[in-house]
Parts: structure tokens; C-alpha cells; sequence
């Protein structure tokens, strides 16, 4: 299988494996990994990694060779459908981290804007190359890459398709850390572990806060903000965590 996930220590570890064409995605690809985010969150994961099997690449993006020859309406259902197998990602309520362990080009580059988080080994490369090619990103690049580096950075990224190495991305805000073992996996599960620590309601509750509000004005935002946090308050994690700061104690959050 191209495609494949194991849960482990409350943490989940999506592993694309198409070593042979760069972890490169096809549309099955895109399908099994749309039906494998949706067993993820229906799952007991408290946190998701993606990441790409091998030493070169995350994902090298599209599979071209699958893209050329294709009708109107068949490209859009394509773009389409990327868009959705990646919304499923950024809709997950559990923190996600891309472990960008090599090139992350096009499509790849877009799943990894999708996760939570992004971490990137030191000799990662990415970039969204579709204008060399006379296109341009189609699942959710043009999007979510300026809400992440800002709207000037993103288009030159995007109209010039040049490619960023990790100190660059570290430095625009592309990615939030670059390993620093030989071991990044762990490093990708020791930086989740700094969020899944705390109770998973309170987390989903402020992930959704910031997502939710960044296509609203400021006053809109500060109202999702204020009854998301209202519902925080009504949490068995926020009765025991307050109990805990008055009594001294770590807190033994339950997800309740």
C-alpha cells in the first residue's frame, strides 16, 4: 500500500510510500489518504504526524504524468478532490504536524499548509512549482500559503515557483521548527507532545478559535473567541485544571 497509518502512545503516524516517484501523489493516493484522516479522527489519536517514507522526499507533489490529458471538468473534479482529502485534514480537531522530511513541492507543499504544524528536517526543500508549468496550485495552495507567510511572500513563492530551503521557510514563518537529531520522528513526536499534554477540548476549542476567525473581521473573531471559550469553561478539564493551579498540582486532565 501506498499509503498507511499505526497509532501509537495516543499518537498517530500517516506514512506515504511511493519511494520510487518521490512519494508523489496519484489520485488513489488522494483518496486512501482522504479515507484514512476520517479513521484518524474517529479514532483515539490525540495527535497526527505526516510524513513520507524514505530519505528524499515528503511528497514531490502531482503525479504529472496522471494530470496531462484530461477534460475541463475532469481537472476541476481533480482540483476538487485534493481540496476536500486536505479540508479533512485541517478540519481535524486533534493538532496535526507535517514532518517534511525531504522535498515538498506542489501538492506536497499543500497537504503539508494543511497540518497544524509543520517541522522540517535541515536539508528539506519546498516550494509550489506549478507556474513553470503553465498552472497553478489547485488544492488549496493560493490559500493557505498567505494566511501562513504573509501576501507578498506567498506570491513571489507562487508566481515565480522558486523553491525555499528549511533555514528560509524556518525564517518565513513556512515551517515552526527544523530538527535537530538524527532521529526526526521522535523530534516530530516530542513537539506534539507538547500540546496533546493539556486536555484535547480545550485544544480543539482554541485551534478552532484561530482557524474559524481568520477569514472574519477582528469584532467577529472575538466573538467565536468568547464562546469558545465560554464552552471551555464548561469542561470537566477546566474544573480540574483551575482546581489544580489553586491546589498546587499538575492537573490529571481526562478529555472530558
Amino acid at each position: 500500500m501506498s499509503v498507511s497509518w499505526e497509532l501509537s502512545e495516543g499518537l498517530a503516524t500517516l506514512t506515504i510510500d511511493r519511494q520510487d516517484a518521490l512519494n508523489a501523489l496519484n489520485f488513489d493516493l488522494i483518496d486512501s489518504i482522504a479515507r484514512m484522516i476520517d479513521e484518524i479522527g474517529a479514532s483515539e489519536a490525540r495527535g497526527l504526524i505526516i510524513t513520507g517514507a524514505g530519505g528524499k522526499a515528503f511528497c514531490a507533489g502531482a503525479d504529472i504524468k496522471e494530470l496531462m490529458g484530461r477534460g475541463l471538468m475532469a481537472q476541476k473534479r481533480g482540483a476538487e478532490t485534493g481540496q476536500a482529502a486536505f479540508a479533512r485534514i485541517a478540519a481535524l480537531e486533534i493538532p496535526s504536524l507535517a514532518l517534511i522530511n525531504g522535498f515538498a513541492f506542489g501538492g506536497g507543499l499543500e497537504m503539508a499548509l494543511a497540518c497544524t504544524f509543520r517541522m522540517a528536517v535541515p536539508t528539506a526543500k519546498m516550494g509550489l512549482p506549478e507556474i513553470k508549468l503553465g498552472l497553478i496550485p489547485g488544492y488549496g495552495g493560493t490559500q493557505r500559503l498567505p494566511r501562513l507567510i504573509g501576501e507578498g511572500r506567498a506570491l513571489e513563492m507562487i508566481l515565480t515557483g522558486r523553491t525555499a530551503d528549511a533555514e528560509e521557510a524556518q525564517r518565513i514563518g513556512l515551517v515552526n521548527r527544523l530538527t535537530t537529531t538524527d532521529d526526526p520522528v521522535a523530534e516530530a513526536r516530542g513537539f506534539l507532545a507538547e500540546v496533546t499534554r493539556y486536555g484535547l477540548p480545550a485544544v480543539a476549542f482554541a485551534k478552532a478559535a484561530v482557524t474559524r476567525a481568520l477569514d472574519l473581521p477582528v469584532t467577529e473573531g472575538l466573538k467565536v473567541e468568547a464562546d469558545l471559550s465560554t464552552l471551555a469553561y464548561r469542561t470537566e478539564d477546566a474544573a480540574e485544571g483551575l482546581a489544580a493551579f489553586v491546589e498546587k498540582r499538575k492537573p490529571a486532565f481526562k478529555d472530558l
